[in-house]
């Protein structure tokens, strides 16, 4: 069974809105534009990667507000430290990727490294992260981290930003500009 299968299978196990179930299939997402990414050329490839760049800044800017700080507080600090130890190495990854476009050899040379650095990240929180939040928070309250996830994500920005990256305190205090620029950026190139 592929992860991406894995995933949604997984996810489809817990209750709507469940931040568990969220997240399962946000990596499901981002499991799905890695493979069309490396599989993909020209346009295709462009799209997939952009569609990839805004899943992934948005997912883990989201998760570094929401999810890690309450995984740290029941157990996991040693855990979450390095989570955002591997988010801000990969925003840098993406944001190199972005630099040298998709057309680049270098994108080439470089996207197989990010994409298994991504998914071993993933495969950590599934493996760790999530059983923690699933044993140490109830429905309800998994509900409403859900809630707040998908909150945290509307605002959050489009784009890596490695200077912020694995920071709270960063990330809340340069969110909103980042997240008004990455947007009116995206929306000038669709134009």
């Amino acid at each position: 069974m592929s992860h991406v299968t894995e995933d949604l299978k997984r996810a489809s196990e817990l209750p709507e809105g469940d931040v568990v179930r969220i997240l399962l299939h946000q990596h499901a997402g981002i499991r799905q534009l890695c493979a069309t990414v490396g599989n993909s050329e020209g346009a295709a490839k462009r799209q997939a990667f952009d569609d990839l760049r805004v899943l992934l800044a948005v997912h883990e800017t989201a998760e570094e507000l929401v999810v890690h700080p309450v995984a740290a507080v029941h157990g996991g600090e040693t855990l979450t430290k390095a989570l955002n130890a591997d988010e801000k190495e990969a925003s840098e990854m993406l944001a190199r990727l972005e630099e040298v476009g998709v057309d680049s050899p270098e994108f080439d040379e470089s996207f197989p490294i990010f994409q298994i650095a991504v998914d071993q990240h993933a495969e950590e929180e599934e493996r760790v992260e999530f059983p923690l939040l699933l044993a140490t928070l109830d429905e309800a309250a998994r509900h409403t981290m859900g809630k707040r996830l998908s909150a945290a994500e509307m605002v959050a920005p489009t784009h890596p930003h490695p200077g912020s990256a694995g920071s709270v305190p960063k990330q809340l205090a340069t969110m909103p500009f980042h997240s008004i620029v990455d947007r009116v950026r995206d929306a000038l190139s669709r134009s």
